[in-house]
């Protein structure tokens, strides 16, 4: 395995780890921008595919940077794939730079790990003993997960959590590292 292959697989299994994944599965979905600044990744190609009642699209996204609007991540990269009508012959293909919304998958964090050692109570002839108890509770992140959101937010408060704009120069700075080598 060479070192640009491994390179590549670790920062696909990076981006798996993160749970990236880009929202919008069409070409309806994804609007024309100005052309990328550095060439895409091939290596890092995610399957596009959609339907619509006169057709359907599948072929792949690659990212070729990321950035920010409104607080919220963007990938731009080339567009690429074929459309076809409803009986399955292919009408054209598309290759086009554009930018897409990425979300990160639901995520979880753990809030309270509570380990009690076994309890013995003599209390005036009433006995009490109680074993090993291990309380684990975990909030999920996710849309419409209000108390989960609230209790991760809260539990990394004081993480210093990466922004969009953080997390966008990381993804650059990867991606400029896979386009050396």
């Amino acid at each position: 395995m060479t070192h640009r292959q491994r390179l590549s697989m670790i920062v696909v299994t990076l981006l798996a780890a993160l749970g990236l994944s880009f929202a919008g599965a069409g070409v309806a979905g994804a609007a024309p921008s100005a052309p990328a600044a550095a060439p895409p990744v091939t290596a890092l190609a995610t399957p596009i595919t959609g339907t619509a009642d006169n057709g359907s699209f599948a072929g792949s996204f690659t990212p070729a940077r990321f950035s920010t609007q409104n607080g919220n991540l963007l990938a731009t990269g080339v567009l690429t794939g074929t459309v076809s009508d409803s009986s399955g012959a292919t009408i054209g293909t598309v290759t086009r730079t554009v930018s897409m919304p990425v979300t990160v998958a639901a995520a979880t964090c753990q809030v309270l790990n509570l380990v009690l050692g076994p309890l013995h109570l003599d209390l005036l002839g009433l006995v009490v003993d109680l074993n090993q108890v291990h309380l684990v509770i975990t909030a999920v992140q996710a849309p419409g997960n209000l108390l989960g959101n609230l209790l991760c937010a809260i539990t990394h408060l004081l993480d210093g959590t990466p922004t969009a704009g953080g997390l966008a120069a990381l993804l650059n700075a990867i991606l400029a590292l896979l386009g050396q080598l």
